[in-house]
This record gives structure tokens, sequence and C-alpha cells, in this order.
């Protein structure tokens, strides 16, 4: 057995190896609900792993304790923290799409049973996380100046809220 404990914790840059980092989601309450929802969304997600309390403490039987999901293989923390805690967009769940059917689909459920519509591809589920919903194309117009117009498509965004493909891309080539 390793004894981490023996082992310099830190390297010569001042680099630590940990065993995981990880975004933590504390949600004022539907911590659970908000996990379950999320995984639903994509193909490639899943819950790692659900603590829910046995009631021996304050937490209420049966109420979830800590949540590990993955998405796209990228993996989450997410809890219940009470009443002072509340995300803002200074944080959000970036999803690159490759079609607009993706957009279309993905925005329709995050924006459904009290979710809201934002600005350029910017939208919150009904639990107050904040996504925004973009084309990977969209990053290739804005940094690519020899066959198109990227101030025309930023221009275009601006004025979007769900981002459309199409609008962006005629926007782009000046059509």
């Amino acid at each position: 057995m390793r004894n981490v404990a023996s082992e310099s914790a830190v390297d010569k840059k001042g680099a630590v190896d940990v065993r995981a980092v990880r975004t933590c989601l504390v949600f004022k309450e539907h911590a659970d609900e908000a996990v379950k929802f999320y995984v639903s969304l994509f193909k490639n997600a899943r819950i790692v792993e659900a603590v829910y309390s046995d009631g021996s403490s304050v937490i209420p039987k049966g109420q979830l304790l800590s949540a590990i999901f993955e998405l796209n293989g990228h993996e989450y923390r997410a809890f219940d923290g009470g009443p002072t805690f509340n995300f803002s967009e200074g944080f959000t769940m970036d999803v690159v799409c490759d079609t607009q059917q993706q957009i279309d689909h993905l925005w329709a459920r995050i924006t459904s049973e009290g979710g809201e519509e934002g600005p350029c591809g910017w939208c919150k589920d009904r639990f107050g996380v904040s996504w925004q919903i973009v084309p990977a194309t969209l990053g290739e117009m804005l940094s690519d100046s020899q066959h198109g117009n990227p101030t025309k498509a930023m221009e275009a965004m601006l004025k979007m809220k769900k981002l459309d493909i199409a609008g962006l891309q005629k926007a782009y080539k000046g059509a």
C-alpha cells in the first residue's frame, strides 16, 4: 500500500498531484432533480455516485447528500446547500453543438418548465444554472476573416437569443 503522507505533496514547479478536480454545483434545493435532468440531456452522461441521508442527522431521510455525475466525460459534484446559495451568469455550462437540431433540442429542454431564454445563446434552466448553447461553427466564423466577416457574424449573434447556424453563416458570408 502506498504511503501518500510520506511522499512530497508539491513538485519542484509547485504543482500538486491530487485525486480529482471537479466543478461543484451547490443548489438551494432540488439538486437530486437537477442531476437527473442534466444526465437525461446528453447521451454520454451518467450518475457516478449518489449518497442519500439515512435520517440520522439534521438532513431528512432520503434527501440527497451528495452526487457525482458525468456529462461528456467531465465530472461534477452536486448537493443542496440551502437558501443562501444562488447561481449567477459568472458560471455557465458551455455546450458546443454540431447541428441546429442539437441546439434546438437542448434549448427547448433547458428552457422548459420554468427555464428562461437569454441573449446570444445563453439560457437558464429551472434550477437557476446558466447554459450557453453554441454551434461549433461559431468559433470558426469568429476566428476566420479569410473566408467571411467575423464582425458581421458577431453582430448577428448579438441580435439572437437561441443561436441560428444558418443566420450566423449568412451574416458571416455577407449573403
